[in-house]
């Protein structure tokens, strides 16, 4: 009996051509990362993300591994000095949330875009601590959401002293703080995928919903378009999800930061040797 324990950094649910439900359990240890697929498990049973696992009679057929549901034990959680803990990133405190807001705000002059930033940027903190970014592509754990965020902040508050040129970052700020608060309606709090995904999409919720409060803000209308498009552009083009492309200097920011956030974390989480499809290459882990 194999008892050695990993920890589950992301998971993905599915279902076979028959209709039985199976989970793809990205899990990891000190020594690897692995994926496993966890056939007859429920959308809802454990393990989830965050949670401990040890495989029973684990397969393997062509590279890919498997088990069986009734092949697993779920240990639950682990305590903070547990030596997996860290392995699972954590929500950032709300102090350096709270800090990187701050250092923005200094680059801004436009008082009302200001007022937005500080409003929305303490209403998000809290619900963006409890989602996840996606269930396996980036940032894939609860509160995902809020480090992909930030750390797109903090790339936008070493960046922007270094353009040569005119930018108005207040388009960017929020434009980074709304352009994945859509997936509050896509995911369920452990990455379940809900309706508004394949009805709306967070690109359309998150852009249909500041262009209201912008509206209700009293913002210009021609500002209101250009900071919803830094939002409806994101993606950087339509072949992966943008209804548009960027086409002003501030989107051109947003969308190749969140892009360089997405896929360096997509890196990150990949075990040596393994395929990334956002990278469209294998990774080599570093020396």
């Amino acid at each position: 009996m194999n008892n050695t324990e990993y920890l589950v950094v992301g998971r993905s649910n599915g279902s076979t051509k028959t209709g039985s439900s199976y989970a793809t359990l990205k899990v990891a240890n000190l020594l690897e990362t692995i994926n496993v697929a966890v056939w007859d498990m429920a959308p809802t049973a454990e393990p989830q993300v965050g949670q401990l696992v040890i495989f029973h009679n684990l397969k393997e057929s062509d590279g890919k591994k498997s088990c069986d549901f009734r092949g697993l034990k779920c240990l639950g959680e682990p305590m903070m000095d547990h030596p997996l803990y860290n392995l699972l990133p954590r929500p950032i405190r709300r102090d350096a949330w709270d800090d990187t807001i701050k250092k923005l705000l200094r680059y801004c002059s436009d008082k009302a875009l200001m007022g937005v930033i500080e409003e929305f940027a303490a209403r998000f903190y809290e619900p963006f601590s409890q989602y996840p970014a996606a269930t396996s592509m980036h940032h894939a754990f609860p509160g995902g959401l809020l480090n992909h965020t930030h750390q797109m902040l903090r790339m936008l508050e070493g960046l922007y002293p270094c353009l040569p040129y005119e930018v108005k970052v207040e388009h960017c700020i929020i434009a980074i703080l709304f352009h994945d608060c859509g997936k509050m309606n896509e995911y369920s709090k452990t990455g379940e995928s809900q309706t508004d995904m394949y009805l709306l999409g967070h690109i359309y919720i998150g852009a249909h919903w500041l262009h209201n409060i912008l509206k209700e803000k009293g913002i210009d209308d021609e500002e209101t378009k250009r900071i919803v498009h830094c939002v409806l552009s994101h993606h950087g083009s339509r072949e992966f999800g943008s209804p548009v492309v960027p086409c002003t200097q501030e989107a051109i920011i947003v969308s190749t930061i969140d892009n360089l956030s997405a896929k360096t974390d997509n890196w990150e989480g990949a075990g040596d040797m393994e395929y990334m499809n956002a990278l469209a290459t294998r990774k080599v882990k570093r020396l």
